[in-house]
């Protein structure tokens, strides 16, 4: 799913994420949620569907001590705490015990996210794992192409919604629809 921020598309990959849950498909992963002070956005923390959290981004001039500096915009990004709860959801992705499929969540695939490059190589290879069908966000193409995205959004076997306010509440059924249909 793609669109510009703000409009919906990690409310629809958490509902869906529920519905699928409820009809008994193993689902696991991560969305991205803003972090508001005085209503002000200030950053975005990384949530796994199993309630752990951590900050992705703050507003900020100065990086953490003892890290690089990644920067988007007005936004510093933590890369390592990044990592420390996205990876391991990846990782796990399609280790699933039993037979069966299952669904990995990830929310977003963004200019943020993507300064790591072992989420990279993990988003590569969960694509990849039979079993496991790949429910995610990538932004609405602007500016500089980022690479991963582009390779993403031209895979044969991936379905790109455009979401957008007028629509993101009747996509629910199609987007369930789609992954049920996605099973590898």
């Amino acid at each position: 799913m793609f669109r510009p921020s703000g409009i919906g598309k990690t409310t629809l990959i958490r509902k869906a994420s529920e519905v699928l849950k409820s009809s008994g498909v193993p689902v696991d992963g991560f969305y991205t949620e803003e972090v508001r002070q005085g209503g002000r956005r200030i950053g975005f923390d990384v949530v796994t569907l199993s309630g752990l959290r951590g900050p992705l981004s703050r507003v900020g001039s100065e990086p953490l001590p003892g890290r690089r500096e990644c920067r988007v915009g007005q936004y510093i990004v933590d890369v390592s705490a990044f990592e420390q709860l996205a990876l391991p959801v990846l990782r796990n992705a399609g280790s699933s015990s039993g037979p069966g499929w299952n669904v990995c969540v990830i929310d977003e695939i963004g200019k943020m996210e993507l300064f790591s490059q072992p989420f990279i190589q993990a988003v590569r290879h969960t694509l990849s794992v039979p079993g496991t069908v790949v429910l995610g966000t990538i932004p609405f193409p602007k500016g500089k192409p980022l690479a991963l995205v582009e390779e993403i959004r031209s895979r044969a076997d991936v379905t790109v919604f455009s979401v957008t306010r007028e629509n993101r509440d009747r996509l629910l059924q199609d987007v369930v629809t789609c992954v049920q249909s996605g099973r590898k």
